[in-house]
Formats: structure tokens, sequence, C-alpha cells
């Protein structure tokens, strides 16, 4: 692959941050980071969940003040944990998680964002769908102005906060993992657009997981491991793939370890679930599923491939009892569950990664130990044993979060202090507690790092050779091709081919586009 080239490096930094230190209590985000950014190239930052990349680029864009050193933009010193002084030099951001008001509509979202010096404080509808008109075209159309932030699919959400980002006339755009919730053509249609905005002398800082989108956009490439900047920024034609990952990954310790459930033994297939034509309704951005046939037996990884928005999340909803069944059965363990509420079936041994583990997989106020102790919690019987000890709940999840090495300063804190990996891991340490028997895995390694992705994939390797049922819902086809027993393909809600391995992407893709040849 050819790696994009840019402008040389011109003698002032775009950025420039020097000997940057941020603690959070006992923990090191940041030790000493120090780096220049060369104008008009695109800059790759990469490194393991929770190696601090997300609060170094808070601290390039004044959302988290440094506890010491300090950051220049094109020369000019910025004061410190200042946001508005960031912007006002050149700088925008598109942030990991959704930052627009969800009661707002995209066109007002956006007009909200947008940085005018001098701006009007009162504008007519019309207005502002003529003005944001050309931005609109790149998340559905014109039509999408008016639709509340709130009604528009994960996506969507995504792509509306880089659109929103690079609307604006920044000379310095970070990006927060902005590939995480995308479609492969998705993300190449982004980076064809950083592209742009570097020919056109934006410098650009994108953090990214996976190897081949680093390979595919950046033109340099900074490698972050335990708070401290252990490589770059680099040139990504003197690095190998097998440097970076090194790098990143560091020498092999006692995290390489396997960790999961004990294996069973071995026993007679049976089928641990079974849909038999399952019709649902369908939803405002998602048709809903369509005489749906398919079932999961033990010791098999059964994959899930389709462009997104073809009914993979009815299917999900479907199974987790969120979403009714207007026809057609389920059956969970040999036992009839259509009707059945949530709770029931997760007793029966139904286990659930969701799409987004961020809003679906976690309380994110709620401290770590009682969101690692739900299953727990809706398993005890309050007749027979009306009170609970805390202690013991704390203690109960520090043992397997300690287990699934969720990186944690303490039980108490809240859920949403963990980076994304460890959040994954934290719900994989409750979700895969004895008990289990079928597990729907639903985009798990999205948006996580190359040591984080493998820890998940062994995981279900080792879930499959323990005995259980996983249904694998992901868009990553490398993936799908990796860990499936069998692959079915949805497509318009319906499942419209079923492939066992070897697989042919070709024949898989067609499927996944309707595509005749």
């Amino acid at each position: 692959m050819t790696v994009p080239s840019g402008p040389a490096p011109a003698a002032v930094p775009a950025v420039r941050c020097r000997s940057l230190g941020v603690s959070f209590g006992a923990v090191r985000a940041l030790h000493d980071v120090s780096l220049d950014l060369a104008p008009g190239r695109i800059h790759a930052l990469v490194g393991q969940n929770g190696a601090g990349k997300t609060t170094l680029v808070k601290v390039l864009g004044g959302l988290q003040a440094p506890d010491s050193g300090e950051v220049h933009i094109a020369g000019r010193k910025l004061p410190s944990g200042d946001a508005r002084a960031a912007r006002a030099a050149g700088l925008a951001m598109v942030h990991q998680h959704f930052s627009l008001p969800p009661s707002f509509t995209v066109a007002e979202a956006l007009e909200l964002t947008a940085f005018r010096p001098g701006g009007r404080s009162v504008y007519r509808r019309a207005e502002l769908r003529r003005r944001w008109r050309t931005a609109a075209a790149e998340i559905g159309g014109e039509a999408v102005l008016s639709t509340r932030i709130r009604d528009l699919p994960v996506e969507t959400r995504q792509s509306l906060e880089i659109v929103r980002a690079l609307a604006t006339d920044a000379r310095v755009v970070i990006l927060d993992e902005p590939t995480a919730l995308l479609t492969p053509t998705a993300i190449d249609t982004l980076f064809e657009r950083l592209r742009r905005l570097r020919d056109d002398g934006v410098t650009v800082l994108v953090v990214l997981h996976k190897l081949r989108e680093v390979a595919a956009a950046a033109d340099t490439v900074s490698v972050l491991r335990d708070g401290e900047l252990v490589l770059g920024p680099s040139e990504m034609s003197e690095l190998s793939q097998g440097q970076l990952s090194d790098a990143i990954v560091g020498p092999a310790s006692g995290a390489d370890r396997a960790v999961g459930v004990e294996a069973a033994a071995n026993g007679e297939r049976q089928t641990l679930l079974e849909l038999v034509r399952v019709s649902s309704r369908e939803s405002a951005f998602e048709p809903g599923l369509r005489r749906i046939d398919l079932s999961v037996d033990t010791s098999e990884i059964v994959g899930i491939a389709g462009v997104e928005g073809n009914g993979q999340r009815s299917l999900v909803s479907v199974i987790a009892g969120l979403d009714a069944v207007v026809e057609g059965s389920m059956v969970l363990g040999g036992t009839e569950m259509t009707s059945a509420p949530s709770a029931r079936r997760r007793l029966r041994g139904l286990r659930l990664v969701p799409f987004d583990r961020n809003s679906e997989g976690i309380s994110r106020r709620a401290p770590v130990w009682l969101n690692q102790s739900a299953l727990r919690l809706i398993g005890r019987h309050p007749r027979r044993f009306p009170l609970i000890s805390l202690r013991q709940y704390k203690r109960q999840a520090a043992e397997a979060m300690d287990h699934w090495q969720v990186r944690y300063d303490s039980v108490t804190q809240p859920a949403e202090s963990l980076s994304g990996g460890n959040v994954q891991r934290l719900i994989l340490s409750r979700e895969m507690a004895p008990g289990l028997e079928v597990l729907v895995a639903a985009q798990p390694t999205r948006g996580l790092d190359f040591a984080a992705t493998n820890f998940v994939r062994r995981s279900l390797r080792g879930l499959r050779d323990a005995g259980a049922g996983v249904l694998l819902v992901s868009s990553d086809l490398d993936e799908l091709f990796e860990l499936s027993d069998r692959l079915l393909v949805m497509y318009g809600g319906s499942i419209v081919a079923r492939f066992e391995a070897p697989y042919d992407r070709r024949a898989v893709g067609d499927a996944m586009t309707g595509a005749l040849r």
C-alpha cells in the first residue's frame, strides 16, 4: 500500500506540546509527553486502551488542564485547560463520545457548535436548512436537517459529529476514534475527506486502533503506552506493521494469559437458540425481521454479516426481549421464550454484548461494582434473601474484574471513567459468568485497540470451546471469517445467504449488497 504524502515539515509545528503530565488520583494518565506535529499532514495517534490517547487529545483541545507542561498551536501558547482559546487558535475536535444536544435538530446543533465570531443569535429554520444543506449531503440529505439528534441511529450521529467539526474553518482538526462506529465504506469516505483537508493545508491528528486504518490514512504515527510517548512522530513509510505492533503492545507479559470460562466436557451437540420464521416491526431507521430462521448450537460461533441497517439491531433486540415478536417463535435452551421478558431470558443463560457499550452496556454514572453485579442482582431471591451485603457484592465484582484484567482504580469509581477497552472487559466479566449458554455479541471489538481486540477474540473462541453458543454480529468481515463456524448474511431484514468455511469474500460481499453478476 502506498502511504500518502504531504508537504515537508515547516519550521513552526502546527501543534507542539512539551512535558505534559496528567494524573487522576493514583492513576498516571500522561507522563512527560512531548511531540511536534508538522502542518498539512495526517498524524495518527495509537496505543492500547487506557494508554492515554483520549487524555492527550483533551489536553490539546483545552478540555483537560494538565498537571504540568504546555501546548502551542501554530507557535501560539494556549492557556491551560481553555477550550475557547483552542478553538480561537483554529483547533476543532471530534470527540469519542457524542457531544451534540439530543433535543436539537441537526440544523440547530450544527449552527450551535459553529464558531462564528460576531454571529447572530436568532435564525429562521429555513435559513438554517439552506446554510447546512451541503453538509447534510454527507449524512443522508437535506431531509435529515429537521430530525432530532436523539432520533438518529448511532452511525449517523457519529457521522454528524465529524461533519460538525469539519464544517468549521479550523487549521488543526483532532478526531478521537472517529471510525469506531462507521461502516467500512464510511471509513473510506472519511479518510478521503481527511486527505482533501491535508491537501488544503489542514493538520489532522486522528486517534485510530486498527493498523490497516493507520496504514491507509496516516503520514506519520505516534504511539502512547502507559501514558508515555514510546514512538514518534515517525514516518509511516519507515515503519513495518510488526514494529508498530511491538511499540503498541510492549514486551510480552502476564496480560497475554488465557482468561474466560472453563472448558466443558465433550457432549452431544444440542441447539441452544432457535428462531423459527420470526418477524418483527420495523423501526424508524431499520427494517424489522422478515421470517427469520436461525439456530445456534453448542460449541459453535455463528456469524451475522451485512451492511449496517439491514436488520442486525432488530435481530439482537428480538433475541434480547427488547422488541416484540409479531410472528414466529423463539426457543432458548429447549424452553419457549417468544414472549418471555428480558430478565427471564437472562436467567435462562442468554448473555449480551450490546452494539454500543457506553449507552447500552453500562450505566455510565453508576459505580463499576454495581455495573458488574447486575446479573447477580437480577438472579437473587428477594423473599429468601431480603437483605444484600454491599461488601460481598463489591468483593465479588473486584474478583471478576481482576480475572478479566479490567484496569480500574476503585470499585466505587463511575463506569464512565474507564477507557473503552476496559468498559468492554467489564461487560465481558459480567456477561461471561457461570450459567452462560448463549452469548449474543454485537460489534464486540469495534473501537478497541490491537491488544484488546485479540483479547476479545480469544475470549469468544474460549467460550465456544467450553461448549457455549455464540451469535457474532460484526461489520468486520475479516473478524467474521476468522471466528465464525457458519456465516449468515442479512439484507433488508431477511437472511439471504448462508455460508460455511472456507468463505468466498466475493460471494459474501455480493450477498451483503444484493449484487447480481
